[in-house]
């Protein structure tokens, strides 16, 4: 963070606000509906009042707030700064009162709040936590009594307009403290006293709110613990660990990082029996759409993972304060003032890691590259609602792994359905997934599945110019077939594509995490493991494989146990967090989690 502020000339330096930054199967979960995907939009109205516009996909302009909801987000965080200039519309604003405005609307169209307290006039992370200008001379108690006063006032605002904040951040990323120098970590006490002066403040307005505190690299389980090992040693009072992670700053891929992010939510909700939320992500959406787009949804499902219910939402940091504003590499949003693909992540449901690879798809012709470009691809069939109107489907060039796609286009209104309907299969449950484009505009635009014993189910094609992938999940084939297909209910000119369509057969859960199926229980130890990990399996157990799989659900190890009760596993090229080691012989299937330390 501080290298990319240091490029900026002097009206950009605004950005102090950023920084370098399970189990398998469970008896609860946050629900999805629970799960909050949430944005800082806490440039917004100084955008808006200097002309900046947002637009949808076909260049309507619309709401912002409109266009992110759109998008799946439900919950939008704000920053409060003490006593902001309000002649640096860039750095500057977000006052009190402009954030009572903010949140006011926010709640009206429906969304949960965040309220973050900066506790300064203008940006405090960890590389500066300068104290308001009107608090610069107090004394210790007078700046408790400030803490106090700022968050009671600010809340008390915000609950005369109708306004109960769900979270509430006490300071802005802290790891070295806020309120320099009296509440730096050199003097863990005074911090813990200024924090507790937040808690009470905000439970004596809102006690329903739940109070966060913050800081930067998630991923960075050492920095945390010892943050919250000496917070809790001083009495700290807090409801929520927050974490900023930004793989960009740590100038790596975020599949580096993504375990060790995952390792660290669950310690920190095991260790501190706090629940966890990401309240600050964003990749490069400029350069990256598609890499942006596959880690918010690794992301997403990372926290939904956390055990017990813990993992509460992911927020995406100022995803509409596009560059032209700001000079933010990170904006979600083009200079043309629409969204990116990336924020197509929020569209989707966050899932479990999955219980196992990819099955057997049971499709044919699954990349429309049987016949090259055609009307009559192999293995599919095609519906439409006029004669002229099958010339909407086709397939042709441009594919997401291989040269072909199919795509529903015509220029006129049009009806149409390209489906295959798969017979002979074993019931059981199915997963449908596919990979997808859609300029938009349609009645309608969906993949579905149906005719398999069950209701319909279908999932909305994202508005997307690169390919995003989309899935269904849960299938329950009970009739021994399934019909699977593009469903599109166009205007004149709308356009679609699917490709590597996938239908596989995914296994019914076992009762619990790391419980047999049909055998006994093998053991594992030590968990958390460092060099290497030993499996003790059941008396007269018949050969087994051994397989790895991480936090994403990419196979990492494979070794086979034949003749052997207890056998070490070589894990130290593993990096750091949490696994799911799967035990398979003839007949049973047995799963277990460990972490790698």
């Amino acid at each position: 963070m501080k290298k990319f502020l240091r490029a900026l000339n002097v009206r950009q330096l605004f950005l102090v606000g950023l920084l370098l930054g399970s189990v398998w199967l469970r008896p609860t979960l946050v629900s999805a509906q629970a799960f909050a995907k949430g944005a800082d939009t806490s440039w917004l109205q100084q955008m808006e009042a200097n002309g900046y516009k947002f637009y949808d996909e076909q260049g309507v302009q619309q709401d912002c707030f409109q266009l992110l909801k759109d998008k799946g987000i439900n919950s939008i965080r704000l920053r409060v700064w003490v006593n902001p200039s309000m002649v640096d519309w860039v750095n500057g604003h977000c006052s009190p009162a402009e954030v009572v405005a903010m949140a006011t609307r926010a709640k009206d169209m429906g969304f949960r709040l965040m309220i973050d307290f900066h506790y300064s006039d203008s940006w405090a992370d960890p590389g500066q936590q300068t104290k308001p200008a009107a608090w610069k001379d107090h004394t210790f108690s007078q700046l408790q009594q400030d803490v106090y006063d700022h968050t009671y006032e600010v809340l008390s605002s915000l609950k005369a307009n109708g306004v109960t904040p769900e979270w509430v951040q006490v300071g802005n990323e802290i790891p070295g403290g806020m309120l320099w120098p009296e509440g730096s970590t050199a003097n863990f006490g005074q911090l813990t006293q200024l924090i507790n002066k937040g808690y009470d403040a905000v439970k004596a307005v809102s006690p329903t709110s739940k109070v966060v505190v913050h800081l930067d690299k998630g991923n960075d389980n050492a920095r945390f613990r010892s943050f919250f090992d000496k917070l809790t040693a001083n009495g700290g009072k807090y409801d929520v660990i927050g974490l900023s992670y930004y793989p960009y700053w740590l100038n790596q891929d975020y599949t580096v990082s993504l375990s060790s992010l995952q390792y660290n939510l669950n310690d920190m909700a095991s260790r501190y029996g706090k629940q966890v939320v990401v309240s600050e992500i964003g990749g490069d959406c400029a350069n990256e759409p598609q890499k942006v787009y596959d880690m918010l949804v690794a992301v997403q499902n990372a926290v939904f993972a956390v055990p017990n219910s813990q993992g509460l939402g992911v927020f995406y940091w100022e995803p509409q304060g596009y560059r032209s504003f700001s000079g933010y590499q990170l904006s979600a949003f083009s200079n043309d003032g629409k969204p990116t693909a990336a924020l197509n992540a929020f569209l989707v449901t966050p899932t479990l890691p999955p219980t196992t690879p990819t099955g057997t798809n049971v499709l044919a012709n699954p990349g429309f590259e049987a016949d090259g470009a055609t009307q009559t691809p192999t293995a599919w069939s095609s519906w439409a609602n006029t004669a002229g109107n099958y010339a909407a489907d086709k397939t042709e060039t441009g594919g997401q792994a291989s040269p072909y796609r199919l795509t529903h286009w015509l220029g006129s209104a049009y009806q149409a359905s390209t489906y295959q309907l798969k017979t002979g299969l074993p019931n059981g449950t199915y997963m449908l997934k596919a990979w997808a484009m859609n300029g938009g505009g349609q009645k309608a635009c969906q993949l579905y599945a149906k005719s398999f014993g069950g209701a319909e189910m279908n999932v909305a094609l994202p508005v997307a110019s690169t390919w995003t992938q989309i899935q269904l999940t849960g299938i329950q084939v009970t009739n021994g077939q399934c019909e699977i297909g593009l469903w599109s209910d166009a205007n004149a000119g709308n356009w679609c594509s699917l490709d590597n369509v996938e239908l596989f057969a995914t296994p019914t859960a076992t009762a619990a995490s790391g419980q047999a199926v049909g055998a006994a229980r093998a053991s594992l130890y030590p968990n958390p493991a460092t060099e290497t990990l030993h499996v003790e399996l059941p008396l007269g157990a018949p050969a087994t494989t051994l397989r790895i799989y991480s936090a994403t659900g990419k196979l990492v190890l494979t070794q086979a146990l034949q003749g052997f009760r207890r056998q070490a596993v070589d894990v130290s090229r593993l990096a750091a967090g949490l696994y799911q080691l799967r035990l398979e012989s003839a007949g049973h299937t047995e799963k277990h989690t460990f972490v790698k330390q």
